[in-house]
């Protein structure tokens, strides 16, 4: 098993108006994984990622680093795109550099890669626009990696696109995350999508974030379109959905 790269210790969140997101976590992400928070609405998963991504602290509890230079670094995708409108593909990417001090030309060629990984090269001076729903997330996938950030932290970015698109996109991702070796916390709704993407899959239950399951699936295991029709496909996302029942509420 994997050693972790982070670990959550007994966290919880209270916000300002009462409401409590988080009640005494216990999760690591070990190094190399597709981690999966998979829940209902108001389960505390989107709350787990902006905890480790730094845009908010623990109420109580402890996160800790293996490589605490590793936060410094982290790659962040949410929902929308949060693309700036009135700037190209290719700025759009350079932005997290640019903020970060690193000129435009010595930028260029780490933009030109990240862009060519999602398949965006030739669209790089075009505006957010000219793209397609899909296109735009690629871009915002493409200025996650452009700082080669060793764990990537995705907020269900491919909610709002069509199931076509989200299918492709998904396929995409198993590929970038072959190809860069990064760790990716993965959250979503979508049963289909997490049985796809994991290597584990974490079900979390409201309120306060309880984990009702935690399902291993290999990691060896080809993902493409013949998985999505196995019996291992299958197993997986049945397990998920009994989880999720349960988390909700559910009668299993």
């Amino acid at each position: 098993m994997a050693i972790p790269c982070l670990s959550l210790h007994a966290v919880s969140k209270t916000f300002p108006n009462g409401v409590t997101a988080l009640a005494g976590l216990d999760l690591d992400v070990r190094e190399g994984e597709t981690l999966t928070l998979l829940g209902p609405s108001g389960c505390g998963k989107s709350t787990v990622l902006r905890l480790i991504a730094g845009l908010a602290k623990p109420s109580a509890g402890a996160i800790t680093w293996a490589d605490p230079m590793a936060r410094k670094n982290l790659g962040v995708v949410f929902q929308d795109p949060t693309l700036l409108p009135w700037a190209s593909v290719f700025d759009n990417v350079y932005l997290p550099l640019r903020l970060a001090g690193v000129s435009r030309a010595k930028a260029q060629p780490r933009i030109m890669e990240a862009l060519a990984r999602v398949g965006l090269a030739d669209f790089a001076n075009a505006l957010p626009r000219e793209l397609s729903g899909g296109m735009k997330m690629r871009c915002a996938i493409a200025r996650a990696l452009v700082t080669k950030p060793s764990l990537i932290l995705m907020d269900e970015p491919f909610a709002a696109l069509d199931e076509v698109t989200r299918f492709r996109l998904n396929d995409d991702l198993v590929a970038l995350k072959r190809d860069l070796g990064a760790t990716i916390v993965f959250v979503t709704h979508s049963i289909y999508e997490s049985a796809f993407l994991s290597t584990r899959i974490v079900v979390m239950s409201k309120p306060r974030g309880r984990i009702v399951d935690e399902i291993e699936i290999d990691s060896e295991l080809p993902r493409d379109a013949e998985f999505r029709l196995s019996e291992a496909f299958s197993n997986i996302c049945r397990r998920a959905s009994r989880a999720l029942r349960e988390a909700t509420g559910e009668a299993a």
